[in-house]
């Protein structure tokens, strides 16, 4: 059984910019679940469990598609965790949404759903998100957490969950810069770069290809002291 993660670097749903890749994702839910309708699950722990947010999924995924979709809710404990596991046992595809990464990780720990989400991406279902949503699976994040809580004006290297090697930058064509400062001083050796409106698929565990709603995906890596930068296809 194949494992998918498809990571997308921003966007907005809400304005469709990103409906390609969500036609990339809706496809494969639809095989996942064979002859009965697919069943897509939105995790909105990093948004702080944003309703518009999850509505804005529901109109492009049960509009569009003709997929269920379905939310957890784990912030303001309208859901029990069982309730919770029940959700995740029966999606097709499993759509983390974008927001307070390190936040959302830390809640995800405390109520146990990191463990039930990689049960799920090794079961199969397929595993899809932008932003925060993305950059979690990976061994090592770039992300904005300090920034959001005022504390410093710099991206900073987090922990993920490791179910994919190596780290990714999302928003790229926001982050060029500073990523690119921060690979040549050696905090990384080398990162999957994403753009707005764009997504790097993933199947078991390896880069398989992007998938693009206008976007561009590259490889940095920090080689001696130059940086190699290679456009993915």
């Amino acid at each position: 059984m194949e494992k998918r993660i498809i990571a997308i670097g921003g966007g907005e749903i809400k304005n469709k910019t990103t409906l390609k890749i969500d036609e990339y994702i809706a496809n494969l839910a639809k095989a996942h679940a064979g002859e009965k309708r697919a069943n897509a699950l939105f995790i909105g722990t990093a948004s702080h469990d944003s309703m518009p947010y999850f509505n804005s999924f529901r109109k492009t995924y049960t509009s569009n598609f003709d997929i269920k979709a379905e939310v957890a809710l784990m912030v303001y404990g309208e859901m029990s965790v069982e309730k919770i596991a029940g959700k995740i046992a029966v999606a097709d595809c499993i759509y983390v949404g974008g927001g307070d990464t390190v936040y959302m990780l830390d809640k995800w720990k405390e109520f146990g759903i990191d463990k039930l989400l990689i049960d799920a991406y090794n079961r199969g279902v397929i595993i899809c998100g932008l932003s925060a949503g993305a950059i979690c699976w990976f061994k090592d994040m770039y992300t904005d957490y300090e920034i959001m809580r005022g504390q410093s004006s710099e991206y900073v290297l987090r922990k993920g969950l490791g179910v994919l090697d190596g780290a990714m930058c999302p928003h790229f064509n926001e982050r060029e810069k500073d990523f690119t400062l921060a690979l040549s001083k050696g905090q990384i050796k080398g990162a999957y770069c994403v753009e707005n409106d764009c997504a790097i698929e993933f199947v078991n565990g390896e880069f398989s290809k992007v998938i693009s709603a206008g976007g561009k995906a590259y490889y940095m890596s920090l080689n001696g002291q130059q940086i190699d930068k290679k456009e993915l296809i």
